[in-house]
């Protein structure tokens, strides 16, 4: 349950704020709005880390989307298999 909605421009920039609640477990909701506009899809992961302003959340890259960037060193398909070879050996 969402019980503020507020927007504020700064440098051109918008910025989107929304309180969201907490449950009994420790779960809260991303709005729709905020997944949207960062990408953030089911399954994907995100690294919490605490900062003097509170929680930052940051979404992890997957695998298949990092390849271009390093598409220089192998494709998908052979670095998961080297990363399939490395959990065997470990």
């Amino acid at each position: 349950m969402f019980i503020s909605d507020t927007r504020a421009s700064l440098c051109g920039v918008l910025l989107m704020r929304t309180t969201v609640k907490v449950t009994r477990r420790g779960q809260t909701t991303i709005p729709k709005e905020f997944r949207e506009k960062l990408g953030i899809k089911e399954g994907d992961e995100l690294v919490v880390e605490s900062t003097k302003e509170g929680l930052l959340f940051r979404v992890v890259p997957r695998l298949e989307e990092m390849a271009g960037k390093y598409s220089k060193f192998g494709n998908v398909e052979e670095i998961k298999k080297e990363i399939e070879k490395q959990r065997e050996e470990y």
